[in-house]
């Protein structure tokens, strides 16, 4: 599967979070179906908590080969080092919260 293709599409949907930081809080909301990474990133560090995150909550991780090419297919003009495709929240849970 071509997980650039896949990035791509969630993005003309508006069903994607883009960084590190979005798509941490995306996989601890479990929010995320499915989130990709890239090897290239350096150092490591930025990126290593996120598949064991996935694992701990059954998320699918991949990995591409290119921070560049993943954030062309997200649609920004500079690098990205991850990606989380997301599912929107049921509208009654918002619904909820904007009660209390």
């Amino acid at each position: 599967m071509d997980f650039y293709s896949s990035v791509e599409k969630a993005r003309k949907t508006g069903k994607i979070e883009k960084g590190v930081n979005e798509t941490t809080k995306a996989i601890e909301r479990g929010t995320a179906k499915v989130v990709v990474i890239a090897a290239d990133v350096s150092p490591k560090e930025i990126i290593q908590h996120i598949p064991a995150l996935c694992k701990e909550k059954g998320i699918e991780c991949k990995e591409v080969d290119s921070k560049q090419k993943l954030g062309i297919a997200v649609g920004i003009n500079v690098p990205c080092a991850a990606v989380a495709i997301i599912e929107h929240e049921l509208p009654e849970t918002r619904s909820a919260r904007s009660r209390k």
